[in-house]
This record gives structure tokens, C-alpha cells and sequence, in this order.
């Protein structure tokens, strides 16, 4: 079962690493967490089974934490905006610094 917060997750990663899946899964993963297909639905239309569209919508949610834990891009972005919106808050230079020293 698909959670909110899980989906509103795993599509933010997916749009930082999609390009590294494959048409197929892009397919997948867009079918069920874009347009709300159903496994069986995907399955369907692919002419494959179920459990073949289980396993690689799991693959890539697998892959998609597993480039998050190691390259951070995500959170990185969303650290750079709170940084970029304090300092129009408070235009502090030093939070300009700040932004600098994380693309070092």
C-alpha cells in the first residue's frame, strides 16, 4: 500500500535519479506512482506478471534510497533552499558564504 508521504518521497528522488533507470522502470514507476496503476494494470499492459512489475518497482525504490544515502542530492537542494530563503530573509553574507561551502 502507498503512503503520501512515501510517494511525495520516493517521486522527489526520483526526479534527481531518473535518469539513471531504465525506460522500463521509468514506465513503472511512473504508471504506479504518477498515475496510480495498480500492479496487476501495469502487468496488463506489459504482458508480464504482477510480481515482475512488484520486483522492479522494489529495485528501483531500493536504488533510489540507496543514491540518496550516498549522494546526497536531495537533501543537499532542500538544504540550499532554506539557506537561499534565510538570506533573503535576513540578507546575512554569511549565509552566502555558507552555500559556497557546500558546493566545495
Amino acid at each position: 500500500m502507498k503512503t503520501l508521504e512515501k510517494a511525495e518521497l520516493l517521486n522527489e528522488l526520483f526526479l534527481a535519479y531518473k535518469e539513471l533507470f531504465t525506460d522500463k522502470q521509468v514506465e513503472y514507476f511512473n504508471m504506479y506512482y504518477e498515475y496510480d496503476y495498480s500492479y496487476q494494470e501495469i502487468a496488463d499492459q506489459f504482458g508480464i506478471s504482477r510480481n515482475a512489475v512488484y520486483d522492479q518497482l522494489k529495485k528501483v525504490e531500493d536504488s533510489l534510497y540507496l543514491y540518496e544515502e550516498k549522494l546526497a542530492l536531495v537533501s543537499l537542494r532542500k538544504k540550499r533552499i532554506e539557506l537561499i530563503n534565510k538570506y533573503l530573509e535576513t540578507n546575512d553574507k554569511e549565509i552566502l558564504n555558507e552555500i559556497k561551502r557546500m558546493d566545495e
